[in-house]
């Protein structure tokens, strides 16, 4: 697979689950702005539950990848990423991250 094929699909896929979000969660939120409990309905059925633990467990690694390669390879702004991980999901946080990881270890790469 080609890079530029690469970074289309990432961002069609961020894009894609952000209107998705937006379309889907949004309205909810405004007839019933109850966040926790709109957090607490993914642990509605053991099937949502276990979707919803993968998510979180997914942004923790996400987490935990962002702050090593900010230490190691001094890759910055992932914390953007993070915060987009929590809203509107770990997709576009991801998306996003490997976008901006790859611009700035091409510059690190091109600088050496």
């Amino acid at each position: 697979m080609s890079k530029s094929v690469f970074k289309a699909i990432l961002v069609v896929a961020a894009l894609f689950f952000t209107g998705f979000f937006a379309s889907t969660v949004v309205p909810a939120l405004i007839e019933n702005p109850d966040v926790w409990g709109a957090f607490a309905a993914g642990f509605v059925n053991p099937y949502s539950s276990g979707y919803s633990t993968d998510v979180l467990v997914c942004w923790v690694i996400l987490a935990a990848w962002v702050v090593y390669e900010a230490k190691t390879y001094s890759v910055r702004k992932g914390w953007v990423c993070l915060l987009l991980g929590i809203v509107p999901g770990v997709a576009v946080g991801l998306a996003l991250y490997l976008l901006l990881r790859e611009k700035q270890i091409r510059e690190v790469r091109r600088d050496a």
